[in-house]
């Protein structure tokens, strides 16, 4: 993008499943170009009666309205996650006003972790570990590298994982906002 037209960036979740705990893990920033514009957005929440775990990465306005979206299929098929996503995944790709929304989405309950597309995809890594946004890739490799440790647990991996994204990734900072089940 032209410094006339800057485009927004920052965003790191990190998904970890490790024993009977999963973590989603967000970073606070968001970037306009090279200006930090908020430092402690939070981008990670518990829905469907605190039973769900979500972390959205993208633009704020699409991510919001896909949460609201999700929120209402888990109405209609409640202890359903993925089916769930999958027919938000459908409405997702076939609407045309969804269609046009630019976001991720990292989903996880007590038994299935999952990443939501605008492409129409649900995916679940079979490790238990996701990685979104700018930053996603690098905590990413450092949940993969630290989950075989026994004395760490998920949130000590999670909270790692963001530290290290943070230290490479000039689109993600510090400030970490975790949420667990």
């Amino acid at each position: 993008m032209s410094e006339q037209n800057p485009s927004w960036h920052g965003t790191t979740i990190l998904c970890v499943r490790k024993a009977d705990r999963v973590i989603i893990a967000g970073d606070g920033q968001v970037s306009l170009g090279a200006t930090v514009i908020k430092a402690n957005a939070r981008k990670v929440r518990k829905i469907g009666g605190d039973k769900i775990l979500v972390g959205f990465a993208g633009a704020t306005a699409d991510a919001f309205t896909l949460l609201e979206r999700l929120e209402a299929k888990l109405e209609k098929y409640p202890g359903q996650l993925t089916r769930a996503c999958v027919e938000l995944a459908k409405d997702w790709r076939t609407d045309r006003y969804l269609r046009k929304l630019e976001a991720m989405m990292a989903v996880a309950d007590k038994d299935v972790s999952l990443v939501l597309t605008g492409q129409g995809d649900v995916l679940e890594p079979e490790d238990g570990l996701i990685g979104i946004g700018s930053g996603g890739n690098y905590a990413l490799a450092a949940a993969r590298a630290l989950i075989d440790i026994d004395d760490l647990d998920a949130e000590a991996i999670a909270r790692k994982s963001m530290r290290i994204a943070a230290g490479i990734c000039v689109y993600t900072n510090g400030n970490i906002i975790v949420e667990s089940l």
